[in-house]
């Protein structure tokens, strides 16, 4: 298509009447479109802001608790720890009174058994030196009826005092 030389200056004129219904145009629309599509836009965007306000909050709130269990789990394990070492601390006390109880039951029992073995060698000894006097009995119960069969005279006097003597000796 071939425009003629007038038809494009008319094309390219500056018409007012057009400049004013373009603009009364624009701001009708920009009008309707307020009132009809910001109102909402901008509810949707404040939503939006609030939402992202309350994120981030419930964010700061959370590293927050995070922070606070942390300590408290620090203080908590530090607690266990002094814990532990009491237990262990008490354990080994205990187990040390418990191993002087049984090294003190164990030197009274040996005392005691010293003490029987004791009291049995004394018995034995009494019962030994018992025997050898009635053996001395016997002996001198033999002597004096040897004397009693003989007639002695001072010769067989010394014979048989030393025969008592050897007796003796031997028991």
């Amino acid at each position: 298509m071939v425009l003629a030389a007038g038809d494009v200056t008319d094309f390219l004129s500056v018409n007012l009447t057009t400049i004013i219904a373009t603009w009364l145009n624009l701001l009708i629309l920009f009008l309707v479109l307020k009132h009809f599509l910001f109102d909402r836009v901008n509810k949707v965007i404040e939503s939006r802001k609030n939402e992202v306000a309350n994120t981030y909050k419930e964010a700061d709130e959370a590293k927050e608790n995070a922070r606070r269990l942390e300590a408290e789990y620090d203080s908590r394990i530090s607690g266990a720890k002094e814990e532990s070492a009491q237990i262990i601390q008490a354990a080994t006390k205990k187990a040390q009174q418990r191993s002087d109880e049984i090294i003190s039951d164990a030197k009274r029992e040996a005392k005691g058994i010293a003490e029987q073995s004791r009291v049995e060698i004394e018995r034995e000894k009494k019962i030994a030196v018992n025997k050898i006097k009635d053996d001395i009995a016997d002996i001198a119960f033999s002597a004096a009826q040897a004397v009693i069969e003989k007639d002695f005279n001072s010769k067989d006097n010394e014979k048989l005092i030393e025969q008592f003597i050897d007796n003796v000796g031997e028991v």
